[in-house]
């Protein structure tokens, strides 16, 4: 609907445009999120092609520069000869079929209406924060230093801003003191759980953060040898560095009150903050009584859900659902049975858990090995672990893909576990 209409959130016209984090997460595939964007890979995922091509450095994680990101997917999209980019606010569903429905987190208020009036249930309400972004140039570069945590990825890839002890107390004082924009009467702080607000951690405890997102442990400042009593890490948000955001610092404070306690990090006492962080509602339907294991709404057939609004949570769990109600609605266009891949795959185990949660339970979920069945004969090491379950993933997939006559390559799985070193 952009730009007729903007969420919140949103600042541009371009579809795919991230509104929280630059970071698509792990690519290693002993990580749940490393492991389904080698499915989507297999898939043949346009947003990893993407993302590949316009890729930032970020360690072992996959982070994109958010406006060439943006900028080249809606080219790609706009320029394909199958695809008509309708611009305009969607307040009802359509009669047509298959259709598939993803408008993401922030579903407009008219449109989220029509969904309530059609599945009779109540949408459920969780909020995601932003996390402020610094310009490069007004970092003091003297009070921080670069490194990943235990020397993974890059050795520029994050820039971590020391703290000491006394730095630290002044800093936490401050933050847990600040004055924070007020929670509307939709508003339920007790959701603050999958993406919480720095500020709310703080009030867990003075030493939470230090065991979040200022913990230095992996790191050691090259300046003396140590390791600092806090940091607070920044991530590059394009390729030239010249814009950096504050790793795990997403909030509710108002934006005076960020600029003045987030400059008592030492190397950010003049800062100039390119975007102030925020928090906004995020919508998603209770899938587990709404959907059914292909994506498709329950009594009405050739309608289908993805993304965010299903109850996933993340850019790639959210592109990995699209892919499935797409080829789901092909299928419902050639009068195909649907299909999904088994619960081994980290999508197929995605998808289940959506779909046969608890419904009183239901809470939003990203990809984690949790989600797994158990493996026959685990490794005891836990790295070893983990990639056994990609392994058998991806071999899974594969067999799936072919069942279904989508066909990889079969030498697929064993040239990613070679190329990856595993």
């Amino acid at each position: 609907m952009r730009p007729l209409s903007f969420t919140p959130a949103h600042k541009t016209s371009y579809l795919a445009e991230l509104v929280c984090s630059n970071s698509f997460k792990s690519q290693d595939l002993d990580t749940g999120s490393g492991l389904l964007k080698e499915e989507m890979r297999l898939l043949g995922s346009l947003l990893l092609q993407v993302a590949k091509e316009v890729r930032v450095p970020a360690g072992g994680a996959l982070a994109v520069d958010r406006e060439a990101f943006a900028r080249e997917v809606t080219r790609r999209v706009e320029e394909h000869p199958f695809i008509q980019v309708v611009r305009g606010e969607v307040e009802y569903l359509p009669s047509f079929r298959p259709l598939v429905v993803a408008t993401g987190p922030l579903t407009s208020p008219a449109f989220a209406q029509a969904l309530m009036n059609l599945l009779g249930e109540w949408h459920l309400y969780f909020y995601d924060a932003i996390s402020p972004i610094v310009t490069g140039d007004s970092i003091d570069y003297s009070r921080a230093f670069f490194a990943s945590r235990y020397g993974k990825g890059g050795g520029r890839d994050y820039l971590n801003c020391s703290m000491n002890q006394e730095e630290y107390n002044l800093f936490y004082e401050a933050l847990v003191k600040a004055e924070r924009v007020p929670l509307r009467h939709f508003e339920d702080p007790k959701f603050f759980s999958g993406c919480m607000p720095v500020e709310e951690m703080g009030d867990q405890g003075k030493e939470t953060l230090l065991y979040g997102p200022m913990k230095p442990v992996g790191l050691r400042d090259p300046r003396d040898g140590k390791r600092p009593y806090a940091v607070v890490q920044l991530r590059r948000e394009n390729k030239e560095g010249t814009l950096w955001n504050m790793v795990g610092f997403q909030t509710r404070l108002k934006w005076p009150e960020q600029r003045r306690v987030f400059r008592l990090v030492p190397a950010l006492r003049e800062a100039e903050f390119a975007r102030y962080g925020s928090i906004h509602r995020n919508t998603y339907i209770n899938s587990p009584n709404l959907l059914g294991p292909s994506l498709a709404a329950k009594g009405y057939n050739g309608l289908f859900f993805a993304g965010q609004l299903t109850g996933v949570e993340g850019y790639i769990e959210s592109a990995a659902t699209g892919i499935l109600a797409g080829f789901n609605g092909a299928r419902w266009v050639k009068g195909v049975v649907p299909s999904v891949p088994p619960p081994t795959t980290m999508l197929g185990a995605l998808v289940r858990y959506i779909t046969t949660c608890a419904p009183e339970v239901f809470q939003p979920m990203n990809a984690n090995f949790g989600l797994l069945p158990p493996l026959t004969d685990p490794p005891k090491r836990k790295r070893e672990r983990k990639l056994a379950y990609s392994r058998r993933a991806l071999e899974d997939l594969a067999l799936w893909m072919e069942r279904e006559g989508v066909l990889p390559p079969r030498q697929y799985v064993s040239l990613v576990l070679e190329e990856k070193g595993n």
